[in-house]
């Protein structure tokens, strides 16, 4: 699953009269994200299934290739971070963090650290396609994620007229949704490696894990 935040020169306003190719879309959003270096934006998660909900919002920092840092700040301080070939997971004032492979971990985040630089909507979603009247969003595109198709059923990407993807919305073949809000999003902020580089505070104990989500 690739989808990631930016911002384009064209605007979906600039070709309201003209007829857009899923294709088009597409592509526009792909070369958005691959002239990116790194980006940073304000989100917000929520969480509905199992008969629970919850509701989460920090900072998230991408940078290429393949780092990712989100910073939970409310309702509870959490670390999900990773240096592009392990994620960590840690909650200040634990006593231990978690550590696992990139590849053995089955997370809805870990597909987002592929967005700057290897953004091809195409070839990561089968039967992607456009969703119009969807209030609130200039435009939606659909499609089952093909590395998570095991997991997920549908994800929704809702755009905004510069070809941003504001909204990420995952259904699970459970019937469970994740959604993701992205706001205040800033392009090729100068970022150091050692922002996703996890230290563990002293004391604190770094555990193989094969899951790294809360």
């Amino acid at each position: 699953m690739v989808v990631v935040l930016a911002a384009g020169a064209t605007t979906l306003g600039e070709e309201s009269n003209r007829s857009l190719s899923v294709r088009d879309v597409a592509r526009k959003v792909d070369r958005n994200y691959n002239n990116l270096q790194t980006l940073q934006a304000d989100f917000e998660e929520s969480y509905r299934g199992a008969g629970m909900s919850r509701t989460e919002s920090g900072v998230l920092w991408l940078k290429r290739p393949g780092k990712m840092r989100w910073e939970y700040r409310t309702p509870r301080e959490k670390l999900f971070i990773s240096n592009g070939k392990e994620a960590f997971f840690y909650v200040p004032g634990e006593q231990q963090a978690r550590k696992a492979k990139l590849e053995k971990i089955d997370d809805l985040r870990s597909p987002l650290r592929y967005l700057l630089g290897k953004t091809k909507l195409e070839k990561e979603f089968d039967d992607l396609h456009l969703v119009a009247g969807n209030p609130g969003a200039s435009l939606v595109l659909e499609g089952v994620p093909k590395v998570m198709r095991d997991r997920v059923q549908r994800v929704r990407l809702e755009l905004s007229p510069s070809y941003r993807i504001d909204r990420i919305l995952i259904e699970e073949i459970d019937g469970a949704t994740t959604e993701f809000r992205f706001a205040r999003q800033t392009e090729n902020l100068a970022m150091a490696d050692e922002k996703f580089r996890f230290k563990a505070p002293p004391g604190v104990q770094v555990l193989e894990a094969s899951e790294v989500a809360p």
